[in-house]
Formats: C-alpha cells, sequence, structure tokens
C-alpha cells in the first residue's frame, strides 16, 4: 500500500490499495488514438451523459470543444469539423488549410482540409469509422461514432424538431455550422444558423448525418457527401 505510478497506458497516476490500482480522480483524463491532433481546446474532456429516453451514453460536449453548450449559439461548445472518415489529424481544426489533392491513403499525411471532390479519398473507403476499431476513430478510447439509427433515435426524443430542441435534450447540441467540400470555405452563414453531426452510417457515396436549424422545425438525417465538413458526438460503445 502506498505505492504510486502514472500508467501511460490509460494516462492516469495510480495508486495501490493493497489488492488493485485504483485511479487518483483522474476518471475525466481522455485517451485518444496516438498521432492524434488537438485543435485550440486542446484534448476534449471525457464526461458521459445518459439520455434516459434512448438509454445511450454519449460525451456531453462536441469533439474538440472546450465545454458543455450554454446555448445553442455557445462557440466555446462548437468544437471541430471533421470530413468523413478522417482522424484527427488537423484538417478538423476550423482554421486549417485546405488542398486540392486527393489522397489515396487512409490517412493523408497532413493536416489541410480536402476539397473540390465529393470525397477526400481516392478510391473511396467506407470502413473507416465504424466501431471504437474502426481505422480513423477520431473519439477517445471506448467511444465512436453513432450509427445513423442511433444518432435518429436521439433527435426523434427531442421536444421539437429545432435547434431549441437539440439543445434541451440531454446532449445540448449546439449550432455549430460546417465547411463546404466544394472550396473548403467555412460556412459561416450557417454558423449559428444550422448543426451538422455525422454518423458513422454510408450510403452509396454520401455518409449519414443529422441535420437542424433554428427556422423550422426540420430536423433529420440526411446524406451527404464525405468531404464535408461536420461536427462529431462521440458514443459511449
Amino acid at each position: 500500500a502506498g505505492l504510486t505510478m502514472y500508467n501511460t497506458t490509460v494516462n492516469c497516476l495510480q495508486s495501490w490499495n493493497g489488492g488493485l490500482w485504483v485511479d487518483d480522480g483522474c476518471g475525466n483524463i481522455p485517451v485518444y488514438a496516438a498521432g492524434t491532433i488537438f485543435c485550440a481546446s486542446g484534448a476534449t474532456t471525457v464526461v458521459a451523459v445518459t439520455n434516459s429516453s434512448t438509454g445511450k451514453i454519449w460525451m456531453d460536449r462536441n469533439l474538440g470543444a472546450s465545454q458543455v453548450a450554454t446555448s445553442s449559439t455557445d462557440a466555446n461548445s462548437y468544437g471541430d469539423l471533421y470530413q468523413w472518415g478522417r482522424g484527427s489529424d488537423g484538417h478538423q481544426c476550423r482554421t486549417s488549410a485546405t488542398t486540392s489533392t486527393l489522397s489515396s491513403s487512409n490517412q493523408p499525411g497532413h493536416g489541410d482540409f480536402i476539397k473540390g471532390s465529393n470525397d477526400w479519398r481516392s478510391p473511396e473507403n467506407t470502413n473507416l469509422w465504424q466501431g471504437v476499431n474502426g481505422v480513423n476513430n477520431p473519439c477517445p478510447s471506448s467511444y465512436r461514432l453513432p450509427t445513423e439509427t442511433e444518432l435518429d433515435a436521439e433527435r426523434s426524443s427531442w421536444t421539437s424538431q429545432d435547434a431549441a430542441g437539440a439543445f434541451t435534450s440531454p446532449l445540448k447540441l449546439p449550432m455549430a455550422g460546417s465547411r463546404n467540400y466544394s472550396d473548403g470555405s467555412f460556412q459561416f452563414d450557417i454558423v449559428g444558423y444550422e448543426g451538422r453531426y455525422w454518423s458513422s452510417t454510408f450510403s452509396g457515396t454520401s455518409s449519414s448525418a443529422l441535420y437542424f436549424n433554428s427556422a423550422s422545425a426540420s430536423a433529420a438525417m440526411f446524406t451527404q457527401g464525405r468531404a464535408e465538413g461536420h461536427s462529431v458526438r462521440c458514443l459511449k460503445d
């Protein structure tokens, strides 16, 4: 008893209580894949929130966000914008540079946002965000991208099918905006007006995402090209 060490496997300070190693209050310290690049807000803290309606456990904030949303337009809760299937290589940062050169591999080897095509990868690969062991799963250990069914179930539990319903839900989803695949421009006109959240589900040459806005009760799942930059909310596996 009394022995303390830093466990590099779980990134946590642990103490031996005579029978097992116990975390020293660091349950919120995330474990991300090697090589993860963090944007301005640093590593996203892992705090779980459960929706009693669906029974699913989620991270309480968007990937890359520094805090839980205090409103639908809380900029500190927006987080990063990911191209579908890419890891946290820096492209998700809102200030990342752009390139028109498509990637022929699962990891482009740079942090530029790849623009100009429906998909950032050629040929396409639909197995990059499938489950906790997905090739490029950007979520912390034991978390993953939700499926279309799981994300749509959350939408169905809202009190209204708009930004107000998204924010008053247990997940407090903000209107974090999007980034355009055609030229890589940051779509300022929809930041604070729309929310777009990726699922892991794909359909043909597109993938499924959740959409909602502040102007109408039109929240729904829809498909978009995988080079679009959308928000990510991670689900406990």
